[in-house]
């Protein structure tokens, strides 16, 4: 009686373990993935520093499918009014970028023209969220007040919100064991020459 009740226990450990070995175990969200949910579960409570951070840290960032073709897809759509063509690549964009603020851009103007402003203003909220989490920590005169970006590419895309068209000059400075871009560009309204400051710390990390 005894080796019966030993064999029947050793056999339902056996299937207990076969069956714990046998389902794959659940993979480890990033930081970043689990931001991307509560913003589109519309939590207004983000920290779009800490998303831009969390994206840059993410292996979406160096190892994430290119989508060049359907950032310049999205932009031609939406200058010729082709809203729907632009919805679809912009989505195609933030599906592997979501920090992307051109797409948001692109998803903001799209849904309004096509009368979907619920979508239009979620996708206007995290523009100006994204483009303030550059912005509000620091000034940007002097490199040790410098805007921190993860793509150079934020910076001509905060330029640009700022009436701002081609820089005069752009330069890469080194200071204190940190990168930076020095743009001096004319301030569209006043015509005096801007001085701002980049840390590109993590493009250069990234080679961005």
């Amino acid at each position: 009686m005894k080796m019966r009740v030993l064999l029947f226990a050793v056999l339902i450990l056996a299937l207990f373990h076969f069956s714990a070995s046998s389902q794959e175990a659940p993979k480890n969200k990033s930081s970043y993935d689990t931001l991307v949910e509560k913003l589109k579960s519309n939590d207004k409570t983000v920290n779009f520093k800490e998303l831009r951070l969390a994206y840059a840290n993410s292996p979406n960032m160096e190892n994430g499918p290119d989508t060049d073709p359907q950032k310049k897809a999205m932009m031609a759509a939406l200058n010729s009014h082709d809203f729907a063509a632009a919805l679809k690549n912009a989505d195609i964009v933030l599906a592997a970028d979501y920090v992307d603020m051109d797409a948001h851009y692109v998803e903001y103007i799209a849904n309004r023209e096509l009368k979907a402003s619920d979508q239009a203003e979620f996708h206007k909220f995290v523009l100006q969220g994204l483009l303030k989490s550059i912005t509000d920590s620091n000034d940007g005169k002097t490199p040790e007040t410098a805007f921190q970006v993860i793509e150079v590419h934020e910076e001509y895309v905060l330029l640009r919100f700022m009436g701002v068209g081609l820089p005069e000059s752009q330069a890469l400075l080194h200071k204190n064991g940190h990168a930076y871009d020095e743009i001096k560009f004319k301030d569209p309204k006043s015509s005096e020459e801007v001085t701002l400051y980049f840390n590109v710390d993590i493009p250069a990390k990234h080679g961005l």
